[in-house]
C-alpha cells in the first residue's frame, strides 16, 4: 500500500495571485478602508505572514490590486478596438466603449484605481500597466491631433468625457435626470465632442 500524496505548497506566483484575488474580494465587500493583510491571508487560506512576504505591507497589496486593475482595463479597451472598424472615429468610440464596459463589469476596481489611493508609484507592474492603458488612449487619439496643438489636449478631452460619463453611470447620477429629460447615449456625446477635433481622415474625399 502506497502512501497518499502529501499536499504541496502553492507556487509563489499562484499564491501571490490568490492573495490579490482575496484583496479584490475584500475591496468589493468592505471597500479600500476595510482591507487588512491578516484578513486577506484568511480569505486566501494561507498563513498571516504570507501577504507581508509578497507585498511588504498593505500599501504593497493595494498597489498590486491597482496594477491588476489597469491590466484588465487595458485588455477591455484592446478587445473593443479589435472588433471595431479601422476608421479613427470608430476607434475612439471603441476604446470609450471598452472603458465603460470595464467600469460596469469591475465597478470596485474602477473606482479604486482612480480614487487617489496611497500606492507605490515606483512599482514596475503598476507603472507598466498604467502606461500601457494611457498609450492605448494616446494612439487612438493621435489622428485627431492638429499640427499646431499638443497631443494631450485631445487626449484629456476624450478622457474627461468618457471618465465623467463612467463616474456618473456608476454612481447612478446619470439615471436621475429631471422628468422628461432623455439621457444621451455616450456616442451622441462623442459626436458632439468630435466637432472640435480634426476631421476624421477616413471621411475626406
Amino acid at each position: 500500500m502506497t502512501d497518499s500524496p502529501k499536499p504541496t505548497r502553492k507556487r509563489d506566483g499562484r499564491l501571490r495571485e490568490d492573495l490579490i484575488d482575496a484583496g479584490v474580494a475584500l475591496l468589493r465587500d468592505r471597500g479600500a478602508d476595510g482591507m487588512s493583510l491578516r484578513e486577506c491571508a484568511a480569505i486566501a487560506g494561507v498563513s498571516h505572514a504570507s501577504p507581508g512576504y509578497h507585498f511588504g505591507n498593505l500599501k504593497g497589496l493595494k498597489t498590486a490590486i491597482a496594477a491588476r486593475a489597469f491590466r484588465l482595463f487595458g485588455d477591455f479597451m484592446l478587445e473593443f478596438l479589435a472588433k471595431a472598424e479601422r476608421a479613427p472615429k470608430a476607434q475612439i468610440l471603441a476604446i470609450s466603449e471598452g472603458y465603460l464596459a470595464f467600469a460596469e463589469a469591475h465597478k470596485e476596481l474602477f473606482l479604486f484605481m482612480f480614487s487617489g489611493q496611497d500606492l507605490d508609484q515606483t512599482d514596475p507592474d503598476l507603472s507598466a500597466m498604467s502606461a500601457r492603458a494611457y498609450q492605448i488612449l494616446r494612439d487612438t487619439c493621435a489622428p485627431f491631433v492638429k499640427p499646431d496643438s499638443h497631443p494631450e489636449t485631445v487626449e484629456i478631452l476624450v478622457w474627461s468625457l468618457v471618465h465623467g460619463y463612467a463616474q456618473l453611470m456608476l454612481t447612478g447620477k446619470i439615471r436621475k435626470a429631471s422628468p422628461g429629460v432623455k439621457i444621451p447615449a455616450y456616442k451622441f456625446l462623442l459626436d458632439h465632442l468630435n466637432l472640435s477635433l480634426q476631421d476624421d481622415p477616413s471621411s475626406s474625399s
